[in-house]
């Protein structure tokens, strides 16, 4: 973790601008096509959620504007950031879950996967205290949505990303998923948005880079 150099960060009338206003999150949402990962996924027995959760992870990890967090009006940058996403466990009840991020699939998988477990047996519904090092991510799997929004605190100031995906359908013979980026626009702008659902869709496009077996994380 660094303390950004306010005095040398580009975006600096940009974050005063936003930092004052009533809700600065900026929300946005676009269908990204799936249908390669589908099938990679079903030869290979891998789950979609806990695959698409990775995806989503090392993505973010590698547009550095996912990693600053606003702390005491200061803006700090992680070198890793870690899911935090919602598990179903019995009688229809979600929890939270927080794992680790390994750039390594398998590796990851399997930790999410026996973290995951743990708290489905013992749902959690609390944020861990004074941890930001985070993306939270969920899934609608029941709804195509075209928008969704999520609930957060504005005082103090909460800056993690939220991550979301609905049901996906198929629209000109191929597979579409509908997947929100919720961020705060102190922090960065729709390019950054932007820049995170390009890397994605690449990613998307070439599920086999996920077996690579990357031990080292390139940021952008």
């Amino acid at each position: 973790m660094k303390l950004i150099d306010m005095n040398n960060y580009k975006r600096k009338k940009h974050f005063k601008f936003f930092i004052k206003q009533d809700y600065p999150h900026m929300n946005l949402c676009a269908n990204v096509e799936i249908t390669r990962l589908a099938d990679f996924l079903k030869s290979n027995k891998f789950p979609f959620y806990f695959s698409l959760i990775y995806l989503s992870i090392r993505t973010a990890n590698q547009v550095k504007e996912f990693r600053h967090r606003i702390r005491e009006g200061k803006i700090i940058e992680h070198e890793v950031i870690h899911p935090s996403f919602s598990v179903m466990a019995e009688d229809d009840i979600f929890s939270f879950c927080t794992s680790r991020y390994s750039a390594d699939f398998l590796s990851f998988l399997q930790n999410a996967q026996e973290e995951a477990e743990k708290v489905k047996v013992e749902p959690v519904i609390e944020d861990e205290p004074g941890r930001d090092d985070l993306v939270y991510i969920t899934c609608i799997p029941w709804v195509s949505f075209t928008s969704i929004s999520h609930p957060m605190h504005l005082h103090p100031v909460d800056s993690i990303p939220r991550i979301a995906w609905g049901k996906y359908f198929k629209e000109n013979g191929k597979l579409l998923l509908p997947f929100s980026v919720q961020v705060h626009h102190a922090l960065m702008d729709g390019v950054h948005i932007g820049r995170f659902f390009k890397l994605l869709q690449e990613l998307l496009n070439e599920p086999e880079k996920m077996l690579q077996g990357l031990n080292t994380l390139f940021y952008h």
